[in-house]
């Protein structure tokens, strides 16, 4: 899959930049888009709660993300003093964690963008001037937008879709493992893509990866796999991981019980052909297993005023649409040429509305297109 990035206005020059944006979280989406607007000439505030790349996301998977991709992307003229080049992603899936480090390092040498991470956004608001967000230690960042990339659980969406702030749970979480290769006793089989296997009612999507150093040698590569069940949702309500048909966090493995291991492990060896059953073996054995329940949200808004959504902000397929990074880099620049659009004779609400009419269509059509996998594999193994 490619994807043609929008071409935008972009300035080198500080004294020729005009504008400023908040971006909400610091995932994939919003690092697309402080790139996009940074490239575009406006000047990007980021503020992610956490420090780092999430930990829930090792293991997790991209099709679809090529070196032209990531490079038109990432491309910038300017690069701080002491920073690190720019990494090349081999061909093929590639590992969540890889793609958000490429567009992390890109970011940390904007110098256009500043990252504030540790920073939890409580609320936002606008008037007719401008856009801020209020922190949770009540600091106010204010910009001509803010734009919320603060995934399934977004605050910002609030404050764009009161009446419908939530993501809503699809019935069933995914069990995500990450192994070394040369941990498995035989990986001549290992794809190039994604194997899809089915199994009773379950479904399993196992896929190689490049290795820590980016290697994608036979017996250097990472194996990843994502187990599809619908069987275990008492035991993310036990956890608090879902809460009434909200997704609230994933299960870590010390929320795991020892017997859900044991019970996995044993429909492994019943359901998964080699080399993905040694490799999920080798996950339960070493407890190096995430379960996440899946979330979806089809919208029916993506603006308010100076307010927008990009990202699983936005809408949140079932991953089993392998949509979510190119409908994330489409809002990125379609996002970044609306805010450009702005900084002329546009009012900012109107841009915006702009940008909502390019997306809106496009990405309900996504994610009700997963929901109907959603519905189907939830109810037949109820």
């Amino acid at each position: 899959m490619t994807t043609a990035m929008r071409d935008v206005p972009r300035s080198g020059n500080r004294n020729e930049r005009q504008g400023a944006a908040i971006v909400v979280g610091a995932s994939l989406a919003g690092l697309m888009t402080a790139l996009a607007l940074s490239h575009a000439g406006v000047d990007v505030t980021m503020l992610e709660r956490s420090a780092a790349a999430p930990r829930a996301r090792k293991g997790a998977a991209l099709g679809g993300v090529s070196e032209g991709l990531l490079s038109r992307i990432t491309r910038s003229r300017h690069s701080r003093a002491g920073s690190t080049p720019l990494s090349s992603v081999a061909p093929g899936v590639q590992s969540w964690m890889a793609v958000h480090a490429r567009l992390r390092a890109a970011v940390d040498a904007d110098p256009y963008i500043k990252l504030r991470p540790h920073t939890l956004v409580r609320s936002v608001d606008q008037d007719a001037d401008s856009a801020w967000v209020i922190t949770s230690d009540q600091q106010t960042f204010r910009g001509d937008v803010v734009i919320g990339a603060d995934g399934h659980g977004s605050v910002v969406r609030v404050g764009v879709a009161p009446d419908k702030p939530d993501a809503t749970f699809a019935g069933y979480l995914i069990w995500l493992g990450l192994t070394n290769e040369s941990s498995l006793a035989s990986s001549r089989r290992l794809p190039r893509d994604v194997d899809i296997l089915s199994g009773n009612d379950d479904y399993l999507l196992g896929y190689s990866l490049p290795g820590p150093d980016g290697s994608v040698t036979p017996g250097s590569r990472q194996v990843g796999w994502a187990w599809y069940d619908a069987k275990h949702n008492d035991l993310l309500r036990e956890t608090g991981s879902v809460v009434g048909n909200v997704v609230h966090r994933s299960l870590t493995s010390a929320d795991i019980p020892e017997a859900t291991f044991r019970e996995l492990a044993d429909k492994a060896k019943n359901l998964w052909p080699s080399p993905w059953r040694e490799a999920i073996l080798d996950c339960i054995e070493r407890r190096a297993v995430i379960g996440t329940p899946i979330a979806e949200y089809v919208p029916d808004k993506l603006v308010n005023g100076r307010l927008a959504l990009v990202g699983d902000a936005a809408h949140v397929p079932t991953p089993m649409t392998g949509s979510g990074f190119s409908a994330s880099l489409h809002d990125a620049e379609s996002i970044a040429a609306a805010v450009t659009e702005a900084m002329g004779a546009t009012p900012m609400a109107q841009a915006l509305r702009g940008y909502e009419r390019e997306r809106l269509h496009s990405v309900r059509s996504m994610v009700q297109s997963g929901q109907q996998f959603s519905r189907s594999f939830a109810r037949a193994a109820a």
